[in-house]
Order: structure tokens, then sequence, then C-alpha cells
């Protein structure tokens, strides 16, 4: 009987093992997938901060082809990210990019539920960190958008928003409740209905090495609570660029504009300058102004079809209306590290360090960041 035992034991761990091992080899293969299969990433979230605690959660990634036999049918990708803190704090976050039959039909998901804390520092665009002021945020944002192809790489769509803050105040007395240009300090809800205007070359829809993308999007919010809401609407545009510069050498440019327009425009929902996408660096919200103009340029070497490296260099900036100049520019600079899960469909975990401005008695601004999904 202990001599059977043994046996099963040692089996279990050799067949465990013997599993761990062609998965990890796997993984790591060069090879590239041609199959066009579906695929599947989980990544931990993991973290620490003082109003926070422990955070702790899951994202993940999954990717499909709705037509296999068609190459050039885009992929589509639902990604979904779900964390909570000993502090009591959570943040749900879904997302869609879907892709139908002969990518006639372009369907676009943003689905997000969170309560956390955040640092505000004013309106403009050289806001101090001595008036950080602390506070928590509850928001429940859906944006959905379907976008039709009438001709070859346009495609016309409408979309659809709702958003709902409301905020609490950590540490009353701070620049939060006494600046007088801040509107709706309490929250409030606002509906977007809008329509869209796209123009895509790209030779993928995740990491594209060649090929143009531009997309144009106006939203309207109107009065439908009845309560005083914000009334006024936003514009969106969103430029990019890539070239091939050699076999595993690419560079891509980016350009965007939001301008949020209205009488006394909710400060939560005016454009901000940071975050993991653009203007890496930089706290989100740090900077936050009626417009704000941003570009940004990444040289991506893939010099495995697993493995990849970026440098990347970009400046922005926010305005209030009728005050733009180029004076003032944020820049940002810094690197980063891609591991690639699925490599024909080009969808990577990306590891980015980015760094921003030095302010006079300041430390220099900087982050770091973790996500799914190229930047751009």
């Amino acid at each position: 009987m202990k001599k059977t035992l043994l046996f099963l034991l040692l089996a279990t761990i050799g067949t465990g093992a013997s599993a761990q091992m062609k998965l990890i080899k796997r993984m790591l293969s060069d090879e590239k997938d041609t199959t066009r299969k579906a695929s599947f990433m989980p990544v931990p979230v993991l973290g620490y901060a003082q109003e926070t605690g422990f955070e702790f959660g899951l994202g993940a990634i999954y990717s499909f082809y709705v037509d296999r036999k068609d190459t050039t049918n885009r992929s589509s990708n639902f990604s979904g990210t779900a964390s909570y803190s000993t502090k009591k704090t959570y943040n749900l976050t879904l997302k869609g990019d879907a892709w139908t039959k002969g990518n006639q039909y372009h369907f676009i998901g943003d689905v997000r539920f969170k309560k956390m804390p955040f640092n505000f520092f004013g309106i403009g665009n050289n806001t101090q960190k001595s008036d950080e002021d602390k506070l928590v945020q509850q928001q429940i944002r859906i944006n959905l958008d379907a976008e039709k192809t009438f001709f070859k790489n346009a495609y016309t769509g409408v979309s659809l928003g709702f958003e709902n803050y409301t905020f609490t105040d950590k540490e009353t007395g701070g620049i939060y409740s006494t600046a007088p240009n801040i509107y709706d300090r309490n929250g409030g809800s606002v509906v977007w209905v809008g329509v869209s205007q796209s123009y895509d070359t790209r030779n993928s829809n995740n990491y594209p090495t060649k090929g143009f993308f531009g997309r144009v999007t106006y939203q309207y919010a109107p009065d439908l609570f009845g309560h005083g809401d914000f009334t006024g609407s936003q514009i969106k545009v969103n430029v990019r660029n890539f070239w091939s510069l050699a076999p595993k050498l690419v560079l891509g440019v980016q350009g965007l504009y939001h301008t949020v327009q209205g009488s006394k425009t909710p400060f939560y929902l005016l454009p901000q300058l940071g975050n993991d996408e653009i203007m890496r660096g930089y706290y989100t919200g740090r900077y936050r102004d009626e417009n704000l103009l941003a570009a940004q340029a990444e040289l991506r070497y893939r010099f495995m079809n697993r493995f990849g490296i970026v440098a990347f260099v970009g400046g922005g900036k926010v305005f209030a209306n009728g005050n733009f100049s180029l004076q003032d520019l944020k820049p940002n600079y810094g690197v980063g590290g891609r591991y690639f899960f699925d490599t024909a469909k080009g969808l990577s975990v990306r590891l980015d360090y980015g760094v921003g401005e030095k302010k006079a008695n300041e430390k220099r601004q900087s982050g770091f960041y973790i996500s799914l999904a190229e930047a751009f």
C-alpha cells in the first residue's frame, strides 16, 4: 500500500512538473501561432498606498477572431480588471473592442465602477504640489460606441455615455473647498450622445507596424435630469501613424486633442493630463482644464516574437479657452518592456516607466505602469 501511494505521489509530481515545463516552454517559445485561435492572459493586481492600504485583484484579456478563416478580420479583445483594498476601496473596469465578419461593424465598450482616493491639485497647467488635497471619488462610467464602414477603411458611428461622480473631502480647508473656479464639488451626473468618424489603414489593431489611424468624436450632454447638471459638448481628435523602419523596428506617433465646452464645466469632466497611454510619468489629474493637447513618439524594437523594448518621448499641456500657446509644454520620456503572450495577434503585457517635468521645490514627476496591450 505504501509503495502504491509513493508511486502515485511521484507520478502526480512528475505529471505536474511535466505540464508546468510544457506551459513555460510554450509561453517562452519564439514560434508564431498561425492557427488564429483564441487567447487568454490573466495578470495579478497587487499594490500598496497609504490611502488605500493593500490592494489586490486580477486583470485579464481575452482575444479572438469572429472569422478565423478571414485573415483580414481584426481581432476582438475583451479585458477586465477587478481589485479591492484593505481600506474598502474598489475598482472594476471592463473594456470591449469587437469586430464583426468582414470588419463591417466595430463595437467599443467601456464600463467602470470605482471608489478610490485621489489627489486634487486645482485647475490649470501650473498647479502646485503644495496644494495637494486628498479626496475620495466614487465613479460610474459607461461608454458605448457602434461604427459601420460605408467605404474602405472609413467608419461612421454613434455613441452613448453616462457618468456619475460623488466626492468626499478627506482634508477640509484645502484648495478643493476654497478655490472659486471649482464647480459641482459634490459631484453629479451627465449623459453623452454623439457621433464619430474614423479612418483606419493600420495592418493590425493590436501591434501595427504601418498605417494610419484617425478618429474624431463629438458628444453632446443635454439637460436630462433637471437638477442644473452640466449641459455642453466635448470633442476628441486622435491621430496615429506607424512606419516600419526595419524588420523588427517600428516608429509610432500619436497626437491627441480633447476639449469640453459648456457653462461652468464641473472639474471632474475637465480633460486630465497623464495616464498609462499618453503623457506617461504624470499623475492623472495633476493638471486639468477645458482643453488638452498632447503628442508622443514611440520607438518599438521587437527583438523576439515574445519580447520587445520601447523608448518614448512626448509633450503636452492643458489650457483654458482663449489661452492657447505652445509655451509651458510639459515634457515626458521613458522606456518600457513587452512580453507578447499572443504573438500572432500582437497582444502584450507592458511595463513602462515614464518621467515628467521637475518643478521648483518639487521632486521630478514619474510613474511606473503595468498594463495590457500597447499604449496606442
